[in-house]
């Protein structure tokens, strides 16, 4: 089981599709070997270093937390089916309202998709609030998403990062 780390007024919250399976099964989020979560997330500003997935939970020292769109786990994303969208898109409204986050930043597009019903939407900043919180599209860091290197992660995460410190 995978378990939110989430506190109130967080500056951003990243939102995965869902857990993977070694994700579920050690109770750590982007835990699998292949995933590039956490080094993306250090070398694009966020930590000051590479968090380990074990260690997960310091994430909130640095005013971000985890959680996902879906609660089940699957080895592959795209073995989620509309209706487990659908059946988690009140629990995560809730959440999002309950939480308050700065930011809500999705982990590639299919579940802003499904959760906003929007057919098209691109990479970054989206015009529209979710419940309040800017939102803003990353690509997934996920070992299988080959179509973003590393540097191409690191600029786009380095997008909201730059976007979350601006101080108005």
């Amino acid at each position: 089981m995978l378990t939110d780390i989430i506190s109130k007024n967080l500056e951003v919250i990243f939102v995965g599709i869902n857990p993977g399976l070694k994700s579920a099964e050690d109770g750590h989020h982007f835990s699998g070997k292949n995933n590039r979560f956490w080094k993306v997330l250090h070398l694009s500003g966020f930590t000051p270093y590479k968090i380990e997935a074990e260690n997960d939970i310091e994430i909130l020292n640095f005013g971000y937390g985890l959680t996902t769109a879906v609660a089940r786990a699957t080895s592959r994303a795209d073995e989620l089916s509309k209706e487990d969208f659908d059946k988690s898109l009140e629990f995560f409204k809730v959440k999002m309202k309950k939480f308050q986050p700065k930011y809500i930043a999705f982990l590639g597009k299919v579940a802003y998709k499904t959760f906003s019903g929007k057919k098209q939407i691109d990479w970054g900043l989206q015009s529209e609030d979710f419940l309040g919180s800017k939102v803003w599209i990353l690509p997934n860091p996920s070992g299988l998403n080959r179509g973003f290197s590393l540097e191409d992660l690191i600029i786009h995460y380095s997008e909201l990062y730059n976007a979350s410190n601006e101080k108005i």
